[in-house]
C-alpha cells in the first residue's frame, strides 16, 4: 500500500527530473553492471534507501514506494516525470551491453505511469545512435512520453553530430522536449566528459526540437562555471531552449544557482527540477536570509518542497514542464513573482 495524505494539498508544479532507479527483475529490461554496483555513490543510495540488492523486488517496490510517498506528501509538486536510462550503443547502432554500466528501459518507466497516472509522467531515455531511435521515439510518444532524458557523457554519444538531425526533427514534429545531461557526470561512468559541452546541444536547437538543459548548464566542478556565458546566449538566441534547475543546491553547482538570481530575465526560462533521489541542501541561504527563516526552511525533509524553498528564497523563480507544451494533465502556472 502507498501512503497518501489525509486531504489533498494544492500542489502545482511538475517535477520534470526525478530517476526512476531498478535493479534487473524479471522482463523489466533494466541493467547495472557489477562496476556500478559496487561504486560509493550507489552504495551510498542503497544504504541511505534501505535498498538490499540482494533482493531485486523487494529493492524496486520500496524505492517506488518511498518515492511515491514523499511525493504525495508535497505541499509544492503534484507531478514528476520519472527518467529512464539508455544503453551505450555501438557505431552500427546495437546496444554495447558491456559498456552500459546502468540501463532503466522505457518499457519500465511507462509501466510505472501506467500504474499511477495521476502521479507520475513518463521521460523516456532514447540514445539518438541506437538503429531504431526514431521507431522507438514514436512508440514511446504513442505511449504517452512526455520528453526524451539523454546523457552523453555516459551515453557516449556526441549530441552535435549531424547524424542524429531527423532524430531531432522527429522530436519537433511530435513536440516532445529533449532534456540533456549538462557538464561533468559524476553518477554513472563519463568516457567523454566534454560530451556535457551545452554547445553541443546546437545541433538539436537549430533542427526545431525544444531543449532543456539539466542543472541550468553549470559545470559541476564547484565555483568554475564554465557555461554560464553559454546558458545566456542560447536564452538569447534560441525560443525553444530552457533549462531547469535541479541539484543547483548541491555544493558543486552552487555557483551556478548563486548567478541565476542576478538575471530575472531569464527566469521565464528556467524549469522546476530536483534530481531525486540527490539531497537538497541549505546551504545556498546562509548570507542570503536571516537565520529563523533558514531554520525554518531546515526543518522541511521533503525534498520536492526543500528544493522549491531554497529556490524561491533565493530569489529565484522558474515554471513548470506544462509551461512548455500541451502534453501535460496537470495546469501549473508559474510561481508568484
Amino acid at each position: 500500500m502507498i501512503d497518501t495524505p489525509s486531504q489533498p494539498l494544492p500542489r502545482s508544479l511538475i517535477d520534470c527530473h526525478v530517476h526512476l532507479a531498478a535493479l534487473p527483475e524479471g522482463n523489466n529490461g533494466c541493467m547495472i553492471s557489477s562496476h556500478m554496483l559496487k561504486s560509493p555513490l550507489f552504495r551510498f543510495l542503497l544504504w541511505k534507501h534501505k535498498l538490499s540488492p540482494s533482493n531485486p523486488a523487494a529493492a524496486n517496490h520500496k524505492y517506488l514506494h518511498d518515492l511515491l510517498r514523499e511525493l504525495r506528501a508535497s505541499r509544492h509538486v503534484g507531478k514528476a516525470v520519472l527518467l529512464g536510462m539508455d544503453g551505450v550503443y555501438t557505431n552500427d547502432g546495437r546496444l554495447n551491453q558491456h559498456a552500459t554500466e546502468f540501463l532503466i528501459s522505457n518499457d519500465y518507466v511507462l509501466k510505472q505511469v501506467q500504474d499511477f497516472p495521476n502521479d507520475f509522467l513518463a521521460g523516456i531515455s532514447i540514445n539518438p545512435q541506437r538503429i531504431d531511435a526514431i521507431e522507438e521515439l514514436h512508440r514511446c510518444a504513442e505511449a504517452g512520453a512526455v520528453l526524451v532524458k539523454v546523457l552523453p557523457n555516459a551515453q557516449q554519444f556526441d549530441p552535435s553530430h549531424s547524424r542524429y538531425q531527423q532524430f531531432y526533427r522527429a522530436l519537433a514534429d511530435l513536440k516532445l522536449p529533449l532534456l540533456s545531461h549538462v557538464g561533468y557526470e559524476f553518477s554513472l561512468i563519463g568516457k567523454d566528459q566534454s560530451l556535457g559541452d551545452p554547445n553541443r546541444l546546437r545541433t538539436a536547437l537549430e533542427e526545431g526540437a525544444t531543449v532543456i538543459a539539466a542543472h541550468a548548464c553549470s559545470y559541476g566542478l564547484m565555483v568554475y562555471e564554465k557555461f554560464y556565458p553559454t546558458l545566456l546566449e542560447f536564452v538569447k538566441h534560441y525560443p525553444n531552449f530552457y533549462a531547469d534547475i535541479s541539484a543547483l543546491t548541491l555544493p558543486n553547482r552552487l555557483g551556478m544557482l548563486l548567478k541565476l538570481r542576478q538575471h530575472p530575465e531569464i527566469f521565464d526560462r528556467l524549469i522546476f527540477g530536483t534530481d531525486y533521489p540527490l539531497s537538497v541542501f541549505h546551504l545556498p541561504l546562509w548570507g542570503f536570509m536571516d537565520v529563523p527563516t533558514i531554520r525554518q526552511t531546515m526543518k522541511t525533509t521533503n525534498r520536492f518542497d526543500q528544493q522549491y524553498l531554497v529556490c524561491q528564497g533565493l530569489g529565484l523563480r522558474f515554471g513548470s514542464l506544462d509551461g512548455i507544451g500541451d502534453k501535460f494533465a496537470v495546469p501549473t502556472p508559474s510561481p508568484p513573482r
